[in-house]
């Protein structure tokens, strides 16, 4: 059901139609979240968001803007439509316009051009005819394309101060000139005019109020009077400016965030009320693999003893090369894929990590890579590269890897296949019967990695990929063997404690989980003794 049809059919339930002002779409958000039936798209609030006063200095075309972004907030809109922004042949071009934005209704007043905001004291006040007035209720009817579009026509009369007779007198003209509903404004501090008015209401249109001024009436005491309407047309902004007004001093005097915290929102709460959940499983949906959002998680929790004194007091991802900390650099490459949400898990020296912008993770006190992996599981529910704190690597890599399709999928380098001490794999089909490299290989299936590997057909270089199954697999297979105690070998690994990621990967494709690689040849380097480090210093450029 559209605004219209929704609004139509509200109105003919038992009960007032309680409606609340807003300026945009994120206010209209909000009165949709406190359960109102409908969103008064208010002039007055509009142009004093806008920093002017309420007095025609808006176009038509400022105002449907702002109200236009009320539409996707779910509630009926009716819009306040001043004096029609000119006489009735304006009129015809805002109802087209309103109408084919999806506004439910609009609002017209009889004040004339400019016409200036009902409670500003000591300004020239002046209606327009009633003829005319009902003239523009006319060709607000004939140019709807909709009977559901519903017409509101409002009079000032009280306001202007013309007397009841006047205000009866100009409501019925515009009820008889078809209008859908009949607004009757007043700035009494009590609510005894309009409540006189609606007394001797004699005509089928319903009626409408704004309880700015007789602010003490409620809204069952005004619907027992004769009111289907009722709106609160302007208390979120002015709320909006005394928490302002507040907030803002208080940061001018603190200069610290912390001193306002406790009367803010967090920022979860605004990620929730303007659809960032819905836009992330819509790019889960709809978006290429390489489109979706990536994460990345550094590990640079464990010391370094083949640096010597160079890690003594950080650790090796924090290593100057040539005026940048190599996990800066890491960083950078990361963020010239597409990668910008980036978590680095920290444990030796971890007061040493100072870089902005990292989720930081503390696996202070763990052993082994696959526990300070674990330290991090929270941001492994989208696709992430994990890769090791003390690689070097060329950006092409990363970019290769985000574009291969596998839950889990590990960077191998073919040129390397005997080196004592690393990360070694053997793959499907790495390597051809008479030892020929097939380097151009894209992509590939794991069969075994280890440190102790005879016949390996490559290394893994540090660095691999999780889409969310992957890593809820990698996850299971930890907390499963941990629920068991976690004191059986895993793989190379004699506990679960010590477990390195090529441990629990083989634990995992022993289970038969499928593990995929592929291919890099050279490309990357590994800091991990002084002779990396001079190296990386020699080859960075």
């Amino acid at each position: 059901m559209d605004g219209k049809s929704a609004l139509r059919a509200r109105l003919a339930q038992p009960g007032p139609l309680l409606v609340m002002g807003a300026h945009n779409g994120l206010s209209a958000r909000l009165v949709r979240e406190a359960g109102f039936d409908a969103v008064w798209a208010s002039g007055f609030e509009i142009s004093a968001s806008h920093g002017v006063p309420d007095a025609n200095i808006l176009t038509m075309t400022d105002n449907l803007w702002a109200a236009r972004q009320m539409v996707p907030a779910g509630l009926p809109v009716i819009a306040d439509c001043d004096n029609g922004y000119g006489n009735a042949i304006n009129v015809i071009h805002m109802v087209r316009a309103y109408e084919g934005e999806g506004i439910a209704a609009v609002c017209i007043e009889d004040n004339i051009f400019p016409k200036r905001c009902s409670f500003y004291a000591g300004v020239a006040r002046e209606l327009s005819p009633i003829e005319e007035h009902a003239g523009k209720i006319k060709a607000c009817l004939d140019t709807r394309r909709s009977d559901d579009f519903l017409v509101i026509a409002r009079t000032e009369a009280l306001i202007a101060g013309w007397g009841m007779e006047e205000a009866l007198r100009r409501g019925r003209a515009y009820a008889d000139a078809g209008a859908d509903l009949v607004l009757i404004h007043s700035k009494s501090k009590d609510a005894r005019e309009v409540l006189e008015f609606a007394r001797r209401w004699d005509r089928p249109a319903p009626l409408v109020c704004v309880p700015t001024i007789y602010k003490t009436t409620t809204a069952d005491e005004l619907a027992a009077a004769g009111f289907k309407v009722v709106i609160f047309a302007n208390h979120g902004l002015r709320a909006a400016i005394q928490a302002m007004r507040s907030t803002f001093t208080t940061l001018r005097r603190e200069q610290r965030c912390a001193s306002v915290e406790d009367r803010i929102v967090p920022l979860e709460d605004v990620y929730e009320l303007i659809g960032v959940p819905r836009m992330k499983a819509e790019e889960q949906s709809y978006l290429p693999a390489g489109g979706a959002p990536v994460g990345a998680v550094i590990l640079a929790a464990a010391p370094s003893p083949g640096l010597g004194e160079l890690t003594q007091d950080r650790p090796k991802a924090m290593l100057d090369i040539k005026g940048k900390p190599l996990l800066q650099r890491q960083v950078e490459a990361l963020n010239e894929a597409g990668i910008k949400e980036i978590s680095v898990v920290v444990g030796w020296q971890k007061d040493a990590v100072d870089l902005p912008n990292l989720q930081r993770y503390d696996a202070t006190g763990s052993e082994g890579e696959a526990a300070s992996l674990m330290c991090a599981e929270a941001v492994l529910g989208r696709r992430t590269v994990v890769l090791y704190g003390d690689i070097l690597f060329d950006g092409e890599v990363v970019k290769r890897l985000l574009q291969t399709e596998g839950d889990i999928v590990l960077v191998v380098d073919r040129s390397s296949t005997e080196r004592p001490g690393r990360d070694l794999v053997h793959t499907t089909n790495g390597i051809a019967d008479d030892g020929r490299m097939l380097a151009g290989q894209r992509r590939d299936t794991l069969e075994r990695i280890g440190v102790d590997l005879p016949g390996a057909n490559g290394e893994w270089i540090g660095m691999l990929m999780l889409t969310p199954a992957g890593a809820q697999a990698l996850r299971d297979a930890w907390h499963a063997r941990a629920r068991q105690g976690g004191q059986a070998p895993v793989h190379e690994a004699p506990s679960l404690a010590r477990a390195s990621l090529p441990d629990l990967l083989q634990a995992l494709r022993d289970e038969g989980h499928p593990i995929h690689t592929i291919d890099t040849y050279k490309g990357w380097m590994e800091v991990d003794t002084f002779e990396d480090y001079r190296r990386a210093w020699s080859l960075v450029r």
